[in-house]
């Protein structure tokens, strides 16, 4: 139940994610992949959480903070992803 959980917040950070950054909307990929951006995003927003020490989610835990975490470290891979590749946004 927890990897479910984890996978749901994971797609609600990516799509969030997705969202908030300009021009990635447009960006291929599906559901399967924004819910992988999310995932990814929910191990750095929870790693940079507990490393300021303003809490970070354990796995598996649905909440609010949890999600916003998730979509900060979402965010933060999309920005870096476009630093490394040259693209900018739309």
């Amino acid at each position: 139940m927890d990897l479910l959980i984890f996978l749901i917040v994971g797609l609600i950070a990516g799509v969030l994610a997705k969202a908030i950054m300009p021009g990635s909307a447009k960006e291929p990929g599906g559901w399967i992949l924004t819910m992988i951006l999310g995932v990814a995003g929910a191990f750095l927003g929870g790693f940079l959480g507990r490393a300021l020490g303003l809490g970070g989610n354990a796995a598996g835990s649905f909440s609010f903070m949890g999600i916003v975490w998730s979509t900060i470290g979402a965010i933060l891979i999309i920005a870096l992803a476009r630093l490394f590749t040259g693209r900018r946004a739309v």
